[in-house]
């Protein structure tokens, strides 16, 4: 089967409730993404992805446990489902960072430690959310382990990470600026995944669904180097899950979707739209920056040092930010007329963002 990448760009948007619009609610639309970083606006990411909403709306699918906040792609914060999230939680884990003898020297501790460790700090949090100090002090109550006071409240949280892997902690609300812990399992939508292989089929399954047409260096790039799962690993997922997808055409390079997707996407035609997205989005975070089909090469410094992205027809060719009552779009073509629809998304932008704003390009 035969497409272009216009065509495939337009199936990912689709895919992505992009064009069209979606109107799912917050968790679908997290849960379709697989995850959104938080240290982005999550808000606005999810946002633009539904025809109507109300602010704070992320905030309140937190607070209600329908998301979670848990160090996930890369060691970042992001916002996950609890029923997917448990998955990728198990992929980060499989390597397994505390048993490398650098952990093991520096941090005093051995992999037959772990389960006692990983006890006392779910027990510290039976009662409720903690912050770093308060869960220090409850886990170096144990002789154990009264030499991890500062590792636990070290500000990097590097050795905070692994208990969010492993399931038992994630974010919980914020207590006068700062953050607290509160154990996975507390929350009745929680999903562990105790197969590591099935949690791995989950998702790759979720990528190629969403991010397709993809390569297996895609795939690579989002559970490999994304989540540490190990290129072996990744191959293997990727030549068990054979019979789930189906190869295309895309001029001239051979990716894949999912086999029930195939029929679509060939009979998807090409996008106009214009998007006004927030730095980091999941557009481009999910091939990865270095993919050019959807930023270009020139451009990628620029969109990954975070800058809002003006994408038309599912190529990143410009970027937006709000001065003062003007949106002002910069098109990295700046002799290209502004595009048709761009009207039409500053509204758009406008209304989420709850304030009224006109349109303005910016030549500089």
């Amino acid at each position: 089967m035969q497409v272009t990448w216009p065509q495939a760009l337009a199936w990912r948007l689709r895919r992505q409730l992009l064009d069209p619009v979606g109107e799912e609610p917050v968790a679908v639309v997290v849960g379709r993404l697989g995850a959104v970083p938080a240290a982005s606006d999550a808000e606005l990411a999810v946002r633009v992805r539904q025809t109507t909403s109300r602010p704070g709306e992320v905030a309140q699918a937190l607070a209600a446990g329908e998301l979670l906040a848990v160090y996930a792609f890369r060691g970042a914060t992001h916002l996950v489902t609890p029923q997917d999230g448990g998955a990728y939680l198990a992929v980060r884990a499989a390597g397994r960072m505390w048993e490398r003898t650098s952990w093991r020297t520096y941090y005093r501790l051995e992999p037959r430690d772990w389960p006692g460790l990983r006890e006392a700090v779910r027990d510290a949090l039976a009662d409720g959310p903690l912050t770093r100090d308060e869960l220090a002090t409850a886990v170096t109550r144990h002789a154990a382990y009264a030499h991890l006071g500062d590792a636990l409240t070290d500000a990097s949280h590097t050795f905070l990470k692994p208990f969010v892997w492993q399931g038992d902690m994630s974010f919980g609300p914020s207590r006068d600026g700062e953050v607290t812990f509160v154990r996975l399992d507390a929350n009745p939508r929680w999903t562990p995944w105790p197969d590591l292989d099935a949690a791995g089929h989950h998702a790759l399954l979720a990528y190629v669904g969403t991010y397709g047409p993809v390569t297996p260096a895609h795939a690579q790039y989002w559970l490999g180097e994304g989540l540490g799962a190990g290129r072996a690993r990744v191959r293997r997922w990727w030549h068990e899950l054979a019979g789930r997808f189906a190869d295309v055409d895309v001029d001239g390079e051979l990716a894949t979707v999912l086999r029930e997707h195939a029929e679509e996407l060939a009979a998807t035609e090409p996008s106009t739209s214009v998007r006004l997205l927030p730095g980091h989005d999941q557009w481009v975070l999910g091939p990865g920056t270095a993919d050019a089909h959807v930023v270009p090469s020139a451009q990628r410094q620029a969109v990954s040092r975070g800058a809002n992205l003006a994408v038309v027809g599912g190529v990143v060719a410009g970027t937006w930010a709000v001065r003062g009552d003007a949106l002002e779009t910069r098109w990295f073509d700046d002799t290209r007329p502004a595009p048709d629809g761009l009207t039409d998304e500053v509204e758009r932008i406008a209304r989420i963002l709850g304030s009224p704003l006109r349109s303005a390009t910016r030549t500089d």
